[in-house]
């Protein structure tokens, strides 16, 4: 029988089961280190995941085993973890994640990755961020979207928007426009999005691409502008990522961006999750301002 613990969190009791499995071999990255990052990032990743039910990834095997979405909240939840209707999903049931034990109990169900909407249950026809995914193309690398994230950070700027940036937990970068209230609808966002794409595709031809053809995307950086339809998800900051190791979508500085493009180094915008955990006991949420900051959109 597997081992059972019982705890509180919360005020909440819950059984979590098979510490001791390793679920990251390459690091020895235990369940019971998968649970305890998910406990010291609660209070910056809650904020990001309060209103929108969480698409789960997950993997009870590890990055080597086999991994499945699951959009619906699990039949099996507690009577506490409230749910509501994704309509923009095909009309599911989501969990909603507004408490620390319910962070808890999806880590002890080995959902690993966490994926969110633009948008919140309270108003999905206005998404709350513009999101921009730069993804590299081999041979391009994470510094390559460094560069890229910073000359749209410029374009931005030139437009008095304010913009926030983190790491996909693999390969790229995810940039944010925070928008909280504004009256763009997600083709607003989308168009806005792939506009600022082809701008700096026509700039660097021989960087940056929005073709979504993969032929097309090799050593480019691909700017997804895709990422805004309603129906879309995006890795939640701070959520971990299923790859060989433990890393985690991690908010960033834009210093700390221009840094790591000076230096050339792709592991200065790598962390894993005790990195990430550091992070947020020692700066708090890096990205706090997606979910404060309040502005209009540029007429395109």
């Amino acid at each position: 029988m597997a081992s059972r613990v019982r705890v509180e969190v919360g005020g909440r009791l819950l059984w979590l089961s098979n510490l001791d499995k390793v679920l990251y071999p390459a690091a020895g990255f235990r369940k019971r280190d998968v649970i305890d990052y998910y406990r010291r990032v609660g209070p910056a990743i809650l904020p990001h995941l309060a209103g929108r039910p969480p698409t789960l990834v997950r993997a009870p095997d590890g990055p080597d085993g086999e991994r499945f979405h699951e959009k619906r909240c699990p039949p099996h939840r507690p009577e506490w973890v409230p749910t509501e209707v994704v309509a923009a999903g095909g009309g599911h049931r989501g969990c909603l994640v507004t408490e620390p034990a319910t962070l808890i109990w999806l880590a002890n169900l080995a959902a690993l990755e966490l994926h969110t909407h633009q948008w919140t249950v309270d108003d999905p026809v206005h998404p709350t961020a513009v999101v921009v995914d730069l993804d590299p193309g081999p041979p391009a690398t994470v510094v390559d979207c460094a560069r890229v994230a910073l000359a749209l950070r410029a374009v931005l700027e030139r437009l008095g928007l304010v913009s926030v940036v983190k790491t996909s937990g693999g390969a790229g970068l995810h940039l944010s426009v925070p928008l909280n209230g504004a009256t763009a609808t997600h083709e607003d966002t989308k168009r806005f999005a792939l506009a600022l794409g082809r701008l700096l595709a026509t700039r660097e031809p021989d960087r940056v691409t929005v073709d979504m053809a993969k032929d097309r995307r090799v050593g480019k950086v691909f700017l997804d502008w895709s990422q805004n339809d309603a129906h879309k998800t995006t890795v939640c900051a701070y959520s971990l990522r299923i790859r060989p190791r433990p890393t985690a979508s991690t908010p960033l500085t834009w210093d700390e961006v221009d840094d790591a493009l000076h230096t050339r180094d792709p592991d200065a915008l790598t962390f894993e999750a005790a990195d990430a955990a550091a992070r947020v006991e020692r700066h708090g949420d890096l990205y706090a301002a997606t979910l404060t900051v309040r502005q209009e959109l540029p007429a395109l």
